[in-house]
């Protein structure tokens, strides 16, 4: 019997499974028109801003228990729970009436949970799976190869998500289509509203049927006989998993810094990417390309994951870790002068960073963490990074409301837009002093740690 590895991860069913359950679950074609959706569907700003709330604590919540679970009952189990509450989420949007206000209000409040639960439920589950079949099947050091495609493809998607989602969402666009084509057909605004999350539904579909030809991987297999008799004991060891998997970050030095790097620039950065459409009004762009930029930023995510596995291979984490801090300085710094069409530049700076944020954390922690709680230190990762994000949030809402204030009581005359605007423009230049703070924190802190550690000169 030939027991050799495969030619390539790709043959791995599993591998292929993973890449296209995390295409097919981040295929969310109403991502360009977020904001505008809910408030299309009747709801109000602040209404808005509760919902995700609601889904950021959501996930916070059940984040490391639902890595904990997919470690105790299985990944491919969780991964199929996950597909399903996905169908779930984006259906009851779908076909969600419009008119009665507190009506529509609970049911996008269940959809946020749903969302978030769906969230959590994936982050940590997938990537173990993939990684413990590499490890068993094939060879676990082609696991930035797989995270290279995977990374490519989810770009490559993502353009074709951004462009549709607001090509479609747009009535006068549509109409012009059906008069060139010959049909007698108008659409409204209240009809193509829905085509977003129509094109998202058979996304969220076809994403639980790749969950679905998962298998688990060899000693990972729990019978159905075995889960009804150890239902309680599984709540429990669950919880035991994440105490374990807590304490080894906590006393693995290169571990704990990973994801501390990881959230330092994750939480900025996407705070940043939050306010991305009033950034570009300010800087003289017009709201239509807004999601012409989103596909371009998705192109340079097709040669993003080829450079980072290059430098991951070839620079230590260290040398990585200062290349990327001194890229999101430069481009949190630029974007404060907000230069008139060319300020998007700094704004594809950091996006470039992200996405080296994300493959670096996923090539060091998957070759670090043993497989029994792998997908418990991945759920840690998650957990930190929107802890991290929420908690910046509320720092950013303070910071608004002293900045509106000073402003306000300095030219008492600016109201609307105007007084918005110098407010944003205000908070903004805080964000290359904020970050600096934290570099330098966790560089002291990292010198500190790691000074009897020898893994971040090994791994890479």
């Amino acid at each position: 019997m030939n027991n050799a590895p495969p030619a390539s991860p790709f043959d791995l069913k599993n591998i292929r499974y993973f890449i296209a359950f995390r295409v097919f679950f981040n295929s969310r074609f109403y991502y360009p028109v977020f904001t505008i959706l809910f408030l299309d569907f009747g709801l109000t700003i602040e209404q808005f801003a509760l919902l995700n709330v609601a889904w950021a604590a959501t996930i916070v919540v059940l984040e490391v228990p639902s890595g904990a679970m997919a470690d105790v009952i299985g990944r491919r189990r969780l991964l199929v729970l996950t597909g399903t509450i996905m169908v779930f989420e984006i259906a009851l949007l779908c076909f969600a009436p419009k008119g009665n206000t507190t009506l529509l209000f609970y049911i996008f409040l269940i959809n946020r949970i749903l969302s978030g639960t769906a969230e959590a439920a994936a982050s940590g589950a997938d990537e173990a799976l993939a990684y413990d079949t590499l490890k068993e099947q094939g060879d676990e050091k082609d696991w930035g190869r797989v995270l290279e495609k995977q990374m490519r493809m989810q770009s490559l998607t993502r353009i074709i998500a951004m462009s549709m989602g607001a090509a479609v969402y747009d009535p006068d666009l549509l109409n012009r289509i059906a008069a060139w084509l010959g049909f007698d057909i108008h659409f409204s605004q209240s009809v193509t509203l829905r085509f977003p999350l129509f094109l998202t539904l058979a996304m969220a579909i076809i994403a639980l049927f790749t969950t679905v030809k998962m298998k688990e991987v060899e000693g990972k297999t729990v019978s159905s006989e075995e889960t009804m008799d150890t239902s309680k004991s599984s709540v429990v060891q669950a919880f035991r998993t994440t105490l374990q998997a807590g304490g080894w970050i906590v006393q693995t030095p290169f571990a704990l810094m990973l994801i501390a790097g990881g959230v330092m620039f994750d939480h900025v950065i996407r705070m940043l990417g939050t306010l991305n459409s009033q950034y570009y009004r300010l800087i003289d762009l017009p709201e239509a390309s807004f999601g012409l930029i989103g596909s371009g930023l998705a192109v340079l995510g097709l040669f993003i994951p080829r450079i980072a596995l290059r430098f991951a291979n070839e620079h230590s984490p260290l040398y990585n870790f200062i290349l990327m801090s001194a890229a999101t300085l430069v481009g949190l710094i630029g974007a404060t002068f907000m230069i008139p069409i060319y300020g998007v530049f700094p704004i594809a700076l950091l996006f470039c960073v992200i996405n080296l944020n994300s493959f670096f954390i996923s090539h060091y922690l998957n070759r670090i963490a043993d497989s029994k709680q792998r997908a418990t230190v991945l759920s840690f990762k998650g957990l930190s990074m929107n802890l991290a994000y929420g908690i910046i949030g509320v720092l950013y809402s303070f910071l608004i409301a002293a900045k509106r204030s000073a402003v306000f009581q300095k030219e008492p005359d600016v109201t609307g837009q105007i007084l918005e605007r110098l407010v944003f423009i205000k908070a903004l230049s805080w964000f290359p002093g904020y970050f600096l703070l934290m570099f330098m924190l966790l560089a002291v802190l990292g010198v500190w740690i790691l000074r009897r550690s020898s893994e971040h000169r090994t791994v890479g």
